[in-house]
């Protein structure tokens, strides 16, 4: 989780805009209810309802498309600094709990969004 956490610092530094290209999606499963992450609106260390996900790419559309994500928020909203969430992620149960998300889905939801960077993104990355 530390390693990620540095990397995550490192990129907001060198480009803010590769940042927000990182984990920013909802392509990943935020919430196991049937409306899957229409009701995901923020990221979260615990979850206190659907409105939350630990999962990366978990958000609603809506919130992605208002800019909220960046690959900083996710891993200082979800405790990953401190060992949580990482490198797999929690998601509402679709009833009044939490339950593992898909194994390594954060670890995955991260090296997806890193290997669609285009060529010049990818050489700042490295």
């Amino acid at each position: 989780g530390k390693d990620i956490v540095q990397f995550a610092n490192a990129v907001k530094i060198t480009n803010s805009t590769i940042d927000g290209k990182v984990r920013n999606g909802s392509r990943e499963k935020g919430n196991s209810a049937g409306n899957n992450n229409s009701a995901v609106t923020t990221y979260a260390q615990t979850h206190t309802a659907n409105t939350s996900t630990t999962q990366c790419s978990g958000l609603g559309t809506t919130v992605v498309k208002q800019g909220y994500g960046s690959l900083n928020k996710f891993v200082s909203l979800t405790g990953v600094g401190e060992g949580k969430n990482w490198s797999t992620g929690k998601i509402h149960d679709g009833s009044s709990g939490v339950k593992d998300g898909e194994q390594n889905g954060n670890a995955n939801a991260v090296a997806k969004d890193l290997v669609n960077l285009n060529r010049d993104e990818k050489t700042i990355v490295a």
